[in-house]
């Protein structure tokens, strides 16, 4: 198996700019630690920018879901009722299993997601090439 990379690029409020750069064999434990320091390094609570909240508050339901996915959910396998949580979590209102998961089909049709099992326990990962896009990760080729 060749060695992955994987490089996160995060700049703070002030514009000065933090590279993390991981080599060797990526796992999911190791790419969560790695975004819990991209997290800390960048990490805006929305309280202290109200630009940002008052940006998220006009966003339709269907882009606050898929940012959901992207921010919490990015490299393992969810549930609608995952989803569902996090979102009730994030943004502090209601919204109902049926809408998450018309909205989850919806992205595993246009393929931003990949869906598997049963329909009365359908799961759903961010496809590989979504996420190797959204978070940088490159093959190496040693």
């Amino acid at each position: 198996m060749p060695a992955k990379k994987m490089r996160v690029d995060v700049f703070d409020e002030s514009g000065n700019r933090y590279t993390v750069t991981f080599e060797g064999r990526v796992t999911r434990e190791k790419a969560i630690r790695l975004l819990d320091i991209v997290e800390l390094l960048g990490g805006i609570p929305e309280e202290e920018n109200p630009e940002l909240v008052n940006a998220t508050s006009k966003r339709s339901k269907v882009d606050r879901v898929r940012q959901i996915v992207e921010k919490y959910l990015p490299i393992m396998w969810f549930t609608s009722t995952d989803v569902q949580t996090a979102y009730e979590q994030e943004f502090k209102q209601p919204i109902s299993l049926s809408t998450v998961s018309t909205y989850l089909s919806r992205m595993a049709d246009r393929g931003i997601l990949a869906k598997g099992g049963a329909s009365n326990r359908r799961r759903y990962k961010v496809e590989a090439k979504t996420a190797r896009h959204t978070f940088g990760f490159i093959k190496s080729n040693k």
